[in-house]
């Protein structure tokens, strides 16, 4: 049986629970979460998703044909959050020129060593980012404000459709992977799984939290 990204969530459960479960989600849906933790959060995910722009056009050119539809409503879709995550650090009065943290660093260091990889790798890795998103802000449940906005940005029907889009791009590429390949698919998988888990942590551990 060729690998797909439903074998790989199957496969490793607990390593997708970290990723998606955690404490910085459950204490914006109850309310607890202290503000500068996620503005802490924030500004690291602005500076993310700028290198993630970067990761899917990668993506994008080593697409095959049909797939270069879905990857370039991503990329729009990239642009305009781009422009979002800017008014959102306007409205808190937040500095989006600072340094990477480690952990942050640590993720687009991971994206950039994607590019040489076969097209099946770098899907699956695209898939599984955007999962773990999607997922993380949907399972906690509804959001209370401030953070509704943002639980309805990566956990609206839309974005989930596009996620199920990306698994079966990736699900086609792996159809003809070799076993080699399928491999370096699953470690990449397993990558994203633990930089998801950091980053969230990293709300946390930061030394001096965002104001």
């Amino acid at each position: 049986m060729p690998l797909t990204c439903k074998s790989l969530l199957q496969a490793h459960p607990t390593a997708w629970h970290s990723a998606t479960t955690h404490p910085f989600l459950t204490g914006c849906q109850r309310g607890t979460l202290h503000p500068a933790q996620f503005n802490t959060w924030l500004v690291q995910d602005f500076l993310f998703v700028k290198d993630f722009t970067r990761m899917v056009g990668r993506v994008l050119g080593a697409a095959p044909d049909g797939h270069i539809d879905g990857l370039l409503a991503g990329l729009g879709a990239l642009k305009d959050e781009l422009l979002w995550f800017e008014a959102k650090a306007a409205e808190r009065s937040l500095n989006l020129s600072i340094s990477p943290q480690l952990t942050c660093e640590r993720y687009c260091d991971f994206m950039v060593s994607l590019a040489p990889q076969p097209y099946a790798v770098q899907a699956t890795a695209l898939w599984a980012i955007e999962y773990a998103y999607n997922q993380g802000w949907q399972l906690p449940g509804p959001m209370p404000e401030p953070y509704t906005e943002y639980a309805d940005r990566w956990g609206n029907p839309g974005f989930t459709d596009y996620v199920h889009l990306l698994a079966a791009q990736a699900d086609v590429a792996l159809s003809t992977a070799s076993p080699e390949v399928e491999t370096q698919a699953e470690a990449v998988f397993l990558q994203v799984a633990d930089l998801e888990a950091a980053f969230w942590q990293m709300a946390f551990a930061a030394a001096e939290p965002v104001s």
